[in-house]
């Protein structure tokens, strides 16, 4: 079962805003958008939570990202899996690096958060 538009929509603006380097070194953005709870599956293999998110991402190199293939799966009520593709840009000029992604985002007190999210490298699109 899909999401309507507009939740989708919010949902993908909501993980493109995680996307940016601006809003990636805001610890408050951040913390916002992640549940208490969060749990990383990270594309090395290792397990994150939520302040280890917010910690690596202050020394995170700028980097540019676009999502391509976005879609959401409701899970139950007020509950959302969200996948999607990546393109990561190295500003280095670096070839680009391909990612699947997957988040389960949860309505909290009437905010999305996300509660679970994983990477996955692959070699393209």
């Amino acid at each position: 079962m899909r999401g309507d538009y507009s939740q989708e929509a919010l949902l993908r603006e909501l993980e493109e805003r995680l996307l940016q380097p601006a809003l990636r070194k805001s610890a408050q953005v951040v913390a916002d958008l992640l549940a208490d709870e969060f749990i990383e599956f990270g594309s090395s293999g290792r397990v994150f939570n939520k302040q280890q998110i917010i910690e690596n991402l202050q020394n995170e190199p700028p980097t540019q990202r676009a999502i391509v293939e976005f879609n959401t799966s409701v899970l139950a009520a007020g509950v959302v899996l969200v996948t999607y593709r990546v393109v990561k840009y190295n500003l280095a000029g670096e070839e680009p690096a391909y990612s699947l992604r997957s988040s389960i985002w949860k309505l909290i007190d009437d905010r999305w958060k996300i509660v679970f999210h994983q990477g996955t490298l692959t070699r393209e699109l």
